[in-house]
């Protein structure tokens, strides 16, 4: 395709949309007024809650980055999607995403406006939002980045890193930190607060509630807390970890 079917809307104002939000047992409307006016606030758009790219990568990274845009000024992290918002708000909770508001534009409005709803008929899904992130400062667009426009689903320019970069280009978006631990360890303390002053943000996963012994020897090799994964890599107990910081 040589054209793309997507114009960027920076410089220009975001849709003026109110959207239907069950909080509780009640409903409220929330407006783009609220969620805009006099705030900065990184938006990202996808095309349904529970789907594989959007549950596997796209919100779990914005959520675990959240800490690192609030540190550059961003007030707010809002995810949207041409969903329901019974639907969204089971997703925001499977996917323990409390650093993201998530938004329902149900009726495709805040998408249409924003020149990004598109036709995934031949999945079964009708209308949805095409694959993009913003940055918002009081209403309106300063940075778009939208997805290349060819078959499929891309997932290549609106991923939180590529935002993160454009907000703050010197901010080290460090690698994602898991952390086993049992209450009243005093290692496990020493670790979490190296990790602390190491400016890391990590998973902890805390043994007879989240985990056993058993996945603990299965997983690390080793019987002993804490045991620090990071990136990927089996890094170990505190001293461990301290070996690793120098």
């Amino acid at each position: 395709m040589s054209a793309s079917r997507f114009t960027s809307k920076e410089g220009q104002t975001v849709p003026n949309v109110s959207f239907p939000c069950r909080e509780g047992e009640a409903w409220v409307t929330k407006t783009t007024e609220e969620i805009f006016s006099g705030r900065n606030v990184v938006v990202f758009s996808l095309p349904g809650a529970f789907t594989p790219t959007c549950s596997s990568t796209h919100l779990p990274r914005y959520n675990a980055l959240a800490n690192k845009f609030a540190k550059h000024g961003i007030d707010e992290i809002v995810c949207v999607s041409v969903n329901d918002t019974f639907v969204m708000n089971a997703w925001a909770a499977d996917q323990e995403a409390s650093n993201i508001t998530v938004i329902p534009d149900g009726n495709g409005e805040f998408t249409d406006g924003m020149g990004m709803l598109v036709d995934k008929a031949e999945l079964g899904f009708g209308k949805r939002s095409w694959r993009y992130s913003m940055l918002v400062k009081d209403g309106v667009v300063e940075k778009m980045f939208i997805e290349p426009d060819v078959e499929g689903d891309p997932f290549e320019v609106s991923d939180a890193d590529t935002m993160l970069a454009y907000i703050a280009p010197d901010e080290e978006a460090k690698a994602p930190v898991s952390l086993i631990t049992k209450p009243g360890c005093p290692f496990c303390a020493k670790a979490k607060k190296l990790l602390e002053e190491k400016e890391y943000d990590y998973e902890e996963i805390v043994l007879g509630k989240d985990a056993s012994l058993t996945s603990l020897t299965a997983i690390s090799g080793r019987e002993t807390v804490p045991q620090v994964f990071i990136g990927g890599k089996h890094i170990g107990g505190s001293d461990d970890l301290e070996a690793y910081f120098s």
